[in-house]
């Protein structure tokens, strides 16, 4: 299946495919969704606990799918990690 989900930085062909197996076929498909919902659906998916940074990615994505002007800071899944989004969630 052909999918826009390759546009967002950081998502290459697995993480792709992770998105298309849960249901999400497209950038316009995450707008409004919950990253931890997206990372849980993904490993009851997987049948395992998937790495944490792929939960770091999924919020990325989610960003990229609501946001048309993206901050270049916000485009790296490490900005994403526990400490670093939960501080900025505050701002």
């Amino acid at each position: 299946m052909k999918s826009d989900l390759r546009e967002i930085p950081g998502v290459g062909k697995n993480i792709e495919q992770d998105l298309l197996n849960i249901g999400y076929g497209s950038i316009a498909s995450l707008v409004g969704q919950n990253p931890e919902e997206i990372y849980w659906k993904d490993c009851r998916y997987k049948g395992f606990q998937e790495d944490r940074c792929q939960l770091y990615v999924f919020r990325l994505v989610v960003y990229y799918a609501e946001n048309e002007i993206r901050e270049p800071e916000k485009l790296k899944w490490w900005y994403w990690k526990d400490k670093a989004y939960q501080s900025n969630r505050s701002k």
